[in-house]
């Protein structure tokens, strides 16, 4: 699997090419060419897909009381949210200016998974979609993401708020950016966003995190051609922001690393979606 590794610090004002796991980053040219990856550890230790897999490195089942999203009631709670599509309700909270969903989208589309087509995951972790899911590409919901998908080059502004991608999110609420997770991240003003950002349990190899701000990212792991791949040890969520006919941006987060990161994927890949808020 195809990625850039984009660690995240505070005191960083530029892009520098191939950084180091203590907070460097490094970003891929803006056409189909390819882009070397930095031979770090984590490029070497067995993080590229297996294809010849039909399970995640960790093949490891969690008993089904573990598998219960947050409750919330939008009556009582102003830090709930309704999904009016399918009456999914899910916490939300404010880092920063802006205001994120606490929790991964569930909404049910075409081209969206559940780990090992299991509801049990999708309970717990919401479900994985294609880019072409997350950003709506049969424009059921809104036009901005419409057409794109895995060998389109679709040029969606996706910087400019005239063009915010709603994608597969409820009204009021769209697909953040490559530059939006980066904003997250500055919100978060730490060393290691990574360990910010992670939820307290549920991360292999004692990679759980301190989730100071709520944001409760759990490692859903990932799919690839319909296997799925690494639950309880990463994290992706896309980005509507493209990077070339066929990948797309999006964050992660590693249970054995610290940082958050910023890269690029293959289209067809199914990863997280989480929502940020039109106008916080």
């Amino acid at each position: 699997m195809r990625s850039l590794w984009l660690g995240v610090l505070v005191c960083a004002a530029m892009f520098v090419a191939c950084g180091d796991d203590d907070g460097d980053f490094a970003t891929r040219p803006s056409d189909d060419s390819s882009s070397s990856v930095c031979d770090d550890e984590s490029s070497s230790s067995g993080k590229e897909i297996a294809t010849n897999s039909s399970s995640s490195r960790n093949d490891k089942s969690s008993n089904s009381s573990e598998y219960a999203r947050l409750s919330c009631d939008v009556e009582t709670d102003e830090n709930c949210f309704e999904d009016t599509r399918d009456g999914q309700t899910y916490k939300t909270v404010k880092i920063g200016d802006q205001v994120w969903m606490a929790e991964n989208l569930i909404f049910e589309t075409d081209n969206s998974f559940c780990y090992n087509d299991s509801a049990e995951y999708c309970e717990k972790y919401g479900r994985l979609y294609t880019w072409a899911a997350a950003m709506d590409s049969a424009g059921t919901w809104s036009t901005n993401g419409k057409g794109c998908g895995y060998g389109k080059k679709c040029n969606v502004d996706s910087t400019d708020s005239a063009t915010l991608v709603r994608g597969v999110c409820p009204e009021g609420w769209h697909l953040p950016s490559h530059t939006e997770w980066y904003i997250l991240f500055l919100a978060v003003h730490a060393s290691f966003a990574g360990t910010e950002l992670k939820s307290t349990s549920g991360w292999n190899d004692n990679g759980d995190g301190t989730d100071d701000f709520g944001f409760s990212a759990l490692p859903a792991g990932l799919m690839h051609d319909v296997r799925y791949y690494y639950q309880g040890d990463y994290a992706y969520f896309w980005s509507s922001t493209e990077g070339g006919s066929n990948y797309a941006y999006d964050m992660y987060l590693f249970s054995d690393y610290n940082n958050a990161y910023l890269g690029d994927d293959y289209k067809d890949h199914g990863f997280s979606v989480r929502c940020l808020k039109d106008d916080p």
